[in-house]
């Protein structure tokens, strides 16, 4: 009887497992579209998101992309900020971190 009941549970763990490898196998990832993408190109695929921009000073600015220009970009409802956004040159962000899974 105990040895039904391990074998039981070895088996369900299995599966778990199995299931669980196949699943994150399917896990989404950002794709780099063929050519040279840059810095605009990325904000402007994640208009109307939230998203994290890192400037080469090192500061990181937190909020909705609003509006990408040819030259800067409009993030609104910066975090920890209230009532502020912030218009940043395109040239001084070194990488823009936004959320792809989740």
């Amino acid at each position: 009887m105990m040895k039904k009941v391990t074998v039981a549970v070895l088996f369900a763990l299995c599966c778990a497992m199995v299931f669980s490898s196949a699943v994150s196998a399917e896990e989404p990832k950002y794709d780099l579209k063929s050519g040279a993408i840059t810095i605009k190109d990325v904000l402007t695929e994640n208009t109307g998101k939230r998203v994290i921009v890192r400037l080469e000073n090192g500061e990181n600015l937190e909020g909705t992309v609003s509006k990408v220009g040819d030259t800067v970009v409009h993030i609104a409802k910066l975090s920890g900020k209230d009532f502020y956004d912030a218009v940043i040159r395109i040239d001084r962000i070194s990488a823009v971190i936004f959320k792809v899974r989740g």
